[in-house]
């Protein structure tokens, strides 16, 4: 990740440039659930995942099993029935994935529309997480990167009205179906 900018300085009539080594060969993944229930605090649950055999030919991303064990965990953690609904990153369709959520009574999945990053809440977190604890930071090693993200994604977690606007920038509602018999 190269370090995004928010603010520099030059002097006056000079360009300010920003130099920055070239991209590093290590690799870092996240995954995130926006969680929202009407009449209660909205939750961000997320996880990093630092990719240390990308170069050997390992795997550059989450594979389905880690995005299934972010459902199981968000699941205990919610202790309730899970809406999902998610872009269309290919392991999010994968047949495994697929066939883990239909064996769910618990989970119920949508998809975006292709090519929706506006309609998906996650993306304004990614975009607050680049604009607050990662700009003008020049990482000096992984494990600062690491830190940082974390520290931003907890300063995000303790803020519902944060997560609550980024689902209202989307443009959606919540909106729950009445319950038989009411």
């Amino acid at each position: 990740m190269t370090p995004p900018t928010s603010r520099t300085w030059a002097r006056r009539g000079t360009t300010p440039v920003i130099r920055v080594r070239g991209r590093s060969q290590r690799r870092f993944s996240m995954a995130a659930l926006c969680c929202y229930k009407p009449g209660m605090c909205s939750r961000l649950i997320y996880r990093p995942r630092r990719h240390t055999d990308h170069k050997s030919g390992g795997r550059k991303s989450f594979a389905w099993t880690e995005y299934r064990n972010l459902l199981i965990a968000a699941h205990q953690q919610l202790d309730g029935p899970i809406i999902l609904i998610w872009d269309n990153l290919n392991v999010h369709k994968d047949r495994r994935m697929r066939a883990f959520i239909d064996a769910q009574d618990w989970i119920t999945a949508y998809h975006l529309p292709p090519y929706a990053p506006d309609l998906n809440p996650v993306e304004g977190i990614w975009s607050i997480l680049r604009r607050t604890s990662q700009a003008n930071t020049a990482f000096t090693d992984p494990d600062h990167l690491i830190r940082r993200l974390r520290h931003g994604l907890r300063q995000i977690q303790y803020r519902s009205d944060i997560i609550d606007g980024c689902l209202t920038g989307t443009g959606l509602t919540l909106t729950t179906p009445r319950l038989q018999g009411e």
